[in-house]
């Protein structure tokens, strides 16, 4: 396996586990109190939109050839710790 596809599994796996967690959190939303939750909406609409950036760039990967991979995994790199910190932030939000 090369590095790519290594890579490739690596964020398909992390993605496929933060559309869970999105989905718990979500979940959390959809019980919580009218004002609460349309807060809560809005945090998961935007990692929703976050999610589906760093799906197009996974696309993008996977499209690139052995050569370019490298150029677009720092893009990739910057979208993903974004979405993680967002995450992050939004599941530490609806804990209270």
């Amino acid at each position: 396996m090369s590095r790519k596809e290594a890579y490739q599994k690596k964020l398909q796996a992390q993605l496929d586990e933060w559309d869970a967690e999105i989905n718990k959190l979500k979940a959390k939303a959809d019980a919580a109190e009218a004002d609460t939750r349309l807060e809560y909406y809005k945090h998961i609409d935007e990692l929703r939109s976050m999610q589906e950036s760093v799906r197009n760039r996974l696309a993008e990967l996977k499209a690139s050839s052995d050569d370019a991979w490298d150029d677009i995994k720092a893009g990739i790199d910057s979208a993903w710790d974004s979405l993680s910190n967002a995450l992050k932030s939004a599941a530490s939000r609806f804990k209270k």
